[in-house]
């Protein structure tokens, strides 16, 4: 949901970096037509170098250089080869060439600086609807150390409904992590309605197959006839770890350095196609980690090879901090991708801490003493 743009110091380096090609381009020209011979043969080729500034440089820039490749050719027609000169007509065809060429680099580069801004324009947009929908969760929820991060698929101002939340409740600790069908606005509306709908009924709700339920009306009633949310309920309350999944990737489990993919007990459709979720329960150990994710990182893929999660996620995921291994596993998702992604990814990372008088049962302590982690 968020929008990466090229920040303003990138932006600066890269429009230095294309003029200085230009220029340094339009010197090679000017040494060898000097020693090219009595008539000119490279004189045409000055109409490159204003297209190159236009490449990042703004209009200015580019029409000081065009002005620069225009002065160069004048100077080379009339004082490298003064009898050329006296031929309007050659003199004529080359100048205008290069003055066509740099018109046309300005108002290249104009209309490049437009698109910029209107791109800049829609980041910022997307930007404030990300944190309209996904607010910033506290580092620690009642017995969890809770960690959210969104992987946006395109560099540009494309947003996706996919969200994540977490609270802590009377009834314990209660999680989101959905995936909401479609892209743009429509989905990030669907994805706000369902968010506040579970920020509201998970504290009023003593059951969280109640809460799924009243999400799923939420659903029907806001979404169009084909929409639907995927979505993995979550509630520790005691050290009792209850998981209902409504059609979304299972959690994944690492414990001891062994990983466990939280199959849900048996299918359940997403919301809005009125789902019965069977609840599945586990006991949790202090140092246990959870990694909750939306398919778009399930289906992550290079030249048809899935992303190897399952190998890769302990060395990601099982030592230092939960937001730092988030990062890391963005980091090995893109490395392995090696281009865009195929779709907006949300990643939640959890660790139980447990009551305080348990906190120093962490297997993670093991971990320490046998030099596992770093």
């Amino acid at each position: 949901m968020t929008a990466k743009t090229r920040t303003p110091q990138r932006v600066r380096a890269d429009a230095r970096t294309s003029v200085g090609l230009a220029v340094v381009l339009l010197v090679l020209i000017v040494v060898v037509e000097s020693a090219a011979g009595d008539e000119p043969q490279f004189v045409s080729l000055l109409v490159i170098p204003p297209f190159i500034a236009a490449t990042f440089a703004r209009w200015r820039g580019v029409a000081a250089l065009g002005v620069l490749c225009l002065v160069t050719a004048i100077g080379l027609v009339c004082f490298t080869y003064p009898g050329v000169a006296a031929t309007p007509m050659s003199l004529s065809v080359d100048l205008a060439a290069v003055l066509l060429a740099s018109i046309s680099a300005v108002v290249v580069s104009m209309a490049r600086q437009r698109q910029h801004s209107r791109l800049t324009a829609l980041s910022r947009l997307a930007s404030v609807a990300q944190q309209a929908v996904l607010r910033p969760i506290d580092p620690v929820v009642g017995q969890l150390k809770v960690a959210g991060r969104y992987v946006s698929a395109s560099d540009h101002a494309d947003i996706g409904g996919d969200l994540y939340e977490a609270v802590d409740t009377p009834y314990g600790t209660r999680l989101i992590i959905g995936d909401v069908r479609g892209k743009g606005l429509p989905a990030v509306r669907l994805a706000s309605t369902v968010l506040g709908s579970f920020r509201h009924v998970a504290y009023e709700r003593s059951d969280v197959r109640t809460v799924v339920s009243d999400l799923d009306r939420a659903v029907s009633r806001s979404a169009g006839y084909e929409d639907f949310v995927t979505a993995a309920f979550l509630e520790e309350r005691g050290g009792t770890l209850t998981i209902l999944n409504c059609g979304h990737p299972p959690p994944l489990l690492l414990r001891r350095g062994q990983l466990e993919l939280l199959d849900p007990v048996a299918a359940a459709p997403p919301l809005g196609f009125m789902p019965v979720a069977k609840p599945l329960t586990m006991r949790l150990e202090p140092g246990d980690r959870l990694l909750l994710y939306t398919d778009g990182l399930a289906e992550a893929r290079r030249d048809g090879v899935f992303f190897p999660l399952s190998e890769r996620a302990w060395g990601l995921l099982g030592h230092g901090s939960i937001a730092d291994a988030l990062a890391s596993l963005e980091s090995a998702l893109r490395s392995w991708v090696g281009g865009p992604l195929g779709d907006d990814i949300a990643l939640m990372l959890l660790e139980y801490i447990g009551p305080d008088d348990d906190k120093a049962t962490s297997w993670h302590a093991d971990e320490d003493s046998n030099g596992w982690r770093d």
